[in-house]
């Protein structure tokens, strides 16, 4: 089998020796950030050499200015090529860009700030909205087909995928809502037999509804069926005498003045 060699590349003498060429470009291009000590140089190609300066700036320690030189053919001076700000070895870097729509968490959307859902969201599918027929009063039959979908919830552009349901499910099972804490463990009953749990419509009401105590630290929030609190609706106080028992010895009234050891 045939191999192949890398070809060994040696340095143009000319555009090695054009160092002065060289820290001149850098300088032009550096301004301020300033040009520091020579750092050597490397053979790009036949008649390319690039030489390599220190940066002087605090903010790019590391850094150095590369400077590449080209040569015609038969050319006895070199030309500058392309002058650039590089990373070398140990280098101060900035972090790795991470695109937006990965940065974003869960909690990120305040008021005032507006999140798109991509078209190939995969927790979303389109919806039902009757297409052209969606503002036709006739015939009778697009009528209550439009009746049917609104009752079911689908007349949007779009509507929760399969995939984005089971997210949703395991996001709120493994939350506060959920079965796994330690609310739930000390509750006298779960919601699911409690009158202020409301049930969710559709396919996660199989397992999910709302708290609608005010007194319960889940008030307003998704609850699963099998959570719980203190503030169950079963929770009834001790029951009270209506009259309370006479004193066995009364210290309030006294028939006769006197003391207590007449």
């Amino acid at each position: 089998m045939a191999t192949t060699r890398s070809r060994t590349i040696k340095p143009d003498a000319i555009c090695l020796a054009a160092t002065d060429l060289a820290r001149e470009a850098a300088r032009e291009s550096a301004g301020a950030m300033g040009v520091g000590e020579y750092l050597g140089a490397v053979a790009e190609d036949d008649r390319v050499v690039t030489h390599l300066f220190a940066c002087t700036h605090p903010g790019y320690q590391g850094w150095r200015w590369s400077v590449t030189l080209v040569r015609a053919s038969r050319a006895k001076v070199p030309s500058v090529n392309e002058v650039v700000l590089l990373p070398g070895e140990g280098a101060l870097m900035p972090p790795p860009w991470i695109p937006w729509a990965e940065r974003i968490e869960p909690g990120d959307v305040t008021p005032g700030l507006l999140m798109p859902s991509p078209d190939d969201d995969p927790r979303l599918e389109p919806g039902y909205t009757g297409g052209e027929d969606a503002a036709d009063t006739t015939p009778a039959e697009a009528s209550q087909i439009r009746a049917v979908v609104a009752e079911l919830g689908l007349g949007r552009e779009r509507v929760l995928s399969v995939l984005g349901r089971d997210e949703a499910a395991e996001r709120w099972l493994a939350g506060d809502g959920g079965p796994d804490n330690q609310m739930t463990k000390l509750a006298p009953a779960t919601c699911d037999t409690c009158a202020f749990f409301v049930r969710l419509s559709g396919s996660l009401g199989s397992i999910f509804g709302v708290c609608t105590n005010v007194y319960s630290a889940a008030d307003g929030s998704v609850v699963s069926v099998d959570h719980g609190c203190g503030a169950h609706s079963n929770v009834l106080s001790d029951p009270r005498a209506a009259e309370l028992p006479a004193p066995v010895w009364d210290t309030i009234e006294w028939d006769d003045a006197g003391s207590l050891f007449d």
